[in-house]
């Protein structure tokens, strides 16, 4: 009964903003149910709004983030995703270390902060909202930052699915190379979807639309080491610190990110679920399961986004985001050109047949 005093009108009115942006996702999916999460948040944040809302607001934007990681991996079936992701390993694991390196470097020359250039980096390099919400905990990042960095995604995601297919087209992709620029480029799920309907639409083929799902969620794995790494990095940074100041420093445990390694479980239950039941009555419902779970994963992420949008300012974030955006930029033209170059070399190499000449 304290839980609900405390926190249920918080959560309720995360709700009353998380349904219908789920609705208008669905309708707008090149805009996505987290976009109006957060916009319709912040629009209502500048009505006054008493405190006993705040431990329910606080409890969605960290809680209920990382079940919605959780429940994400029970969308991942780990042999599909290394059959068919084993292909795009090398373009991937390239496209994220420039990403890094990149975001790494304009952080520092643009003086962005720390915790928002990371955010931007990881959600660019891997799965945009996604990653954003699975490294948000991990290095501390305030509700304004995640709200900062995931508008910038937004906005290179529509851009992405809108133009790919045209540059595609005018680069001579085949169906294949096609797909797996898209999916290493391209960050959120529904932009990557986006771009492969268009390219489907243009083509008459579904390959590059299927390639490319496949692609991204092998990309979408790669959460599990980056956060990881960015949590033995924010101890270790914590330690020195802690050392500095004379104290003990910090115990791993405390900030080690626990849910992503849960996300990695759920992952392995639905693989071995739909390795034993591949088929028949007992596979549909493994599937539909499976696939119920998944979809709570991402309402609960436009639930989360509710929340951070109540807890952000949309003017500071206007008159802030300048640099990030510019970052943002940078780092999904690097991603994109890398994605095409290594395609280029691989065909020469006779390794992937990706361009039609």
């Amino acid at each position: 009964m304290s839980f609900i005093k405390e926190k249920g009108l918080g959560i309720l009115l995360c709700l009353a903003i998380a349904v219908p942006s789920w609705i208008l996702g669905q309708y707008f999916p090149i805009v996505g149910g987290p976009v109006f999460a957060i916009l319709i948040g912040m629009i209502i944040a500048f009505i006054p709004r008493g405190k006993s809302l705040e431990g329910g607001i606080k409890f969605v934007s960290k809680k209920i983030l990382q079940l919605a990681v959780i429940l994400l991996g029970f969308g991942m079936n780990l042999f599909e995703i290394f059959k068919v992701g084993g292909q795009s390993l090398v373009i991937i694991v390239s496209t994220i270390t420039v990403a890094l390196v990149l975001g790494f470097v304009l952080c520092k020359a643009m003086k962005i902060p720390s915790k928002e250039g990371t955010l931007v980096s990881v959600g660019s390099s891997i799965c945009g909202g996604s990653a954003i919400a699975a490294a948000a905990p991990v290095v501390d990042a305030d509700d304004q930052e995640i709200a900062k960095s995931i508008s910038v995604i937004f906005l290179f995601n529509v851009i992405a699915a809108l133009v790919f297919p045209a540059i595609g087209q005018a680069i001579g992709f085949t169906d294949t190379g096609f797909g797996m620029w898209a999916g290493t480029a391209v960050n959120d799920t529904s932009s990557v979807t986006a771009a492969g309907a268009s390219w489907a639409a243009i083509t008459g083929s579904d390959t590059a639309l299927n390639y490319a799902v496949i692609v991204k969620m092998t990309r979408t794995l790669c959460i599990i080491p980056i956060c990881l790494g960015l949590a033995f990095w924010r101890t270790h940074k914590a330690r020195v610190q802690g050392v500095a100041e004379g104290g003990k420093g910090v115990n791993l445990s405390k900030i080690f990110p626990w849910f992503v390694l849960l996300f990695l479980g759920a992952s392995i239950i639905n693989t071995i679920l739909l390795a034993v039941f591949p088929s028949g009555d007992s596979g549909m419902v493994v599937s539909e399961t499976m696939a119920w779970l998944t979809k709570a994963g991402k309402f609960c992420i436009v639930l989360a986004m509710s929340a951070i949008g109540l807890n952000s300012n949309i003017i500071n974030l206007i008159k802030t985001g300048g640099k990030t955006i510019v970052m943002g930029c940078a780092i999904w033209v690097a991603i994109s050109l890398v994605s095409i170059g290594i395609q280029y070399l691989m065909q020469v190499g006779g390794i992937l047949q990706s361009f039609n000449f």
